[in-house]
């Protein structure tokens, strides 16, 4: 099966995390999606005084009320000691199921420490990136900052803007998915963030719209 992996805190799981998680199943044809549950980024701070396991649970039951996503809430990360890396994340899955292909699924805004990431060659020849747009991060400004990035990936292959073109020479996405495994998706942007709403639960309003 053609499984994507969406890995994050979660804290909460709200209104965006479902509409990617609809564009992947719907329009790119992905049989499931794992929503990993993340107990730290070992590039970012601590992520909140919640605990993974809480976090967890309370996917699992958003999760539940959208039975026609096909997610599945997997909690392979809290079990893993730590570091957390992304590339553990994935060779544990495959291992777990070997006959699956698996994707790793993430915001544009993690384009700009990829080449952080431990292992991130493997990452996109092993397994592949679709990246989705986030707030302040459209396709376009996608588009731009990958022509920069490949100059720098594994094999470089250095792209200037004339190449960006539908139809013709090469296009980027074309570059992107042949040369590195990546693929930009034009996934729906929602204007919410899981600390605008945890700002507004503790300032006493009413968030319960955002939420999945």
């Amino acid at each position: 099966m053609k499984i994507a992996v969406y890995s994050g805190s979660f804290n909460p799981l709200h209104i965006g995390h479902q509409a990617i998680m609809e564009y992947l199943t719907k329009e790119k044809e992905y049989d499931w999606v794992y929503l990993v549950v993340s107990p730290k980024n070992p590039l970012k701070d601590s992520i909140s005084a919640d605990s993974g396991e809480s976090r967890y649970e309370a996917a699992v039951a958003a999760v539940k009320r959208h039975p026609e996503l096909h997610v599945w809430v997997d909690d392979i990360e809290l079990r893993m000691d730590p570091p957390h890396y992304t590339i553990r994340t994935l060779d544990a899955l495959k291992q777990r199921e070997p006959d699956n292909d698996f994707t790793l699924v993430i915001g544009a805004d993690n384009l700009q420490s990829i080449r952080r990431w431990r292992d991130y060659p493997r990452i996109l020849s092993e397994y592949g990136v679709t990246v989705y747009p986030r707030k302040g991060f459209d396709v376009d400004s996608i588009r731009s900052q990958l022509i920069e990035e490949c100059k720098v990936f594994p094999t470089p292959y250095v792209l200037d803007s004339e190449e960006i073109v539908p139809y013709g020479k090469r296009s980027l996405e074309e570059t992107l998915l042949r040369s590195y495994n990546i693929e930009v998706i034009d996934a729906p942007i929602v204007d919410i963030s899981s600390t605008e709403i945890r700002e507004g639960q503790l300032a006493g309003k009413d968030m319960s719209e955002y939420l999945m």
